[in-house]
């Protein structure tokens, strides 16, 4: 009976988190962000509703270790889902779909170059970086609408041996893509070669997942390609969230064939704690059959860090299901 009543608690409390956010942002902005609310009035109450109780059934599913990678994709893909039928909903038929009614390139690259080119900060900057403050580097394991293709073509078993000159390669795709951003910028050249440019990137971006994170078994798009990536890997350090792997790992690299961020080399294994690589995702925890990888809170250990660290995280996920167009 008390281990029902602690389950159902986390539960309940990310219910209550998700539809506390909402409801401030349903009483407080002017113009309608919630769908439903746009096309119905009053209507968006319902849906607050409706997008805690999913908020509370993926805090039900996911706090269990063995179906948390299952329920991770499941619940990332819906997002991508959604995020995507919403654009096209809005070309198609109405501007409501659309955040602004106006449309933005969906390439995450903008989130670094938009600001860049404009010299100015977007609404999509700030929500990147307070994301980032709140859930760290779970941006790039469950926010993302791009990263979540990535994660299904990634599917196959990872290779264990860590990827080649993956700190040049991302590094290299950084620099250039804010060279490359400054050079549009200063030139004069018309923006809407650039945003040819930023749409080419979005398709190459595609065809590395196709070609190579199907081939790796390892979202190589997200680890080498993005540059949103390589900005996680430094900025989630200013989240207090951590894993790590304790003295009773036994090398056995269980854990380096489900991770898909290249994040749990032997190497790494060898440092106890994941590559700078690793988002925090969790898809390992079952994966190890001595439970020596554990997640740190401040002096938080094991499965309460977990827990807080899914609560916040569920959370923004499913406030970001409700919000989150173009």
């Amino acid at each position: 009976m008390a281990f029902q009543k602690k389950n159902f608690i986390f539960p309940m409390i990310v219910f209550l988190a998700t539809a506390g956010i909402l409801t401030i942002v349903q009483l407080k902005v002017e113009n309608p962000l919630l769908l439903a609310e746009r096309f119905i009035p009053g209507a968006g109450w319902g849906e607050i509703f409706l997008i805690g109780l999913y908020g509370a059934f993926l805090a039900g599913k996911m706090s269990d270790p063995a179906s948390l990678a299952k329920w991770r994709r499941y619940s990332w893909t819906l997002f991508s889902m959604v995020f995507f039928g919403q654009l096209l909903l809005g070309i198609l038929f109405s501007d409501k779909f659309l955040m602004t009614g106006k449309l933005h390139l969906p390439v995450p690259l903008m989130i670094l170059s938009g600001p860049i080119y404009r010299e100015q900060l977007s609404v999509m900057t700030f929500l990147f970086l307070s994301t980032v403050i709140l859930s760290g580097p779970a941006w790039c394991s469950q926010l993302c609408y791009f990263g979540a293709m990535d994660n299904l073509f990634a599917q196959r078993r990872s290779n264990r041996g860590k990827l080649k000159n993956k700190f040049q390669i991302k590094h290299t795709a950084l620099i250039l893509i804010i060279l490359i951003t400054l050079i549009l910028k200063f030139s004069g050249i018309n923006s809407i070669f650039s945003l040819i440019l930023a749409s080419a990137f979005g398709v190459a971006g595609i065809a590395v997942m196709l070609i190579f994170s199907r081939k790796k078994g390892k979202m190589i798009h997200c680890i080498l390609y993005c540059p949103i990536g390589t900005l996680v890997s430094y900025l989630k350090f200013l989240n207090p969230f951590r894993l790590k792997i304790d003295m009773q790992c036994t090398f056995c690299g269980s854990c380096s064939s489900v991770c898909r961020y290249d994040a749990m080399s032997m190497a790494d294994l060898a440092k106890k704690r994941p590559g700078i690589t690793c988002t925090l995702c969790g898809d390992c925890l079952n994966a190890c059959e001595v439970s020596a990888i554990q997640y740190k809170f401040f002096n938080v250990k094991g499965q309460l860090a977990h827990r807080i660290y899914l609560g916040i995280t569920i959370t923004l996920h499913a406030v970001f299901l409700a919000l989150a167009r173009i």
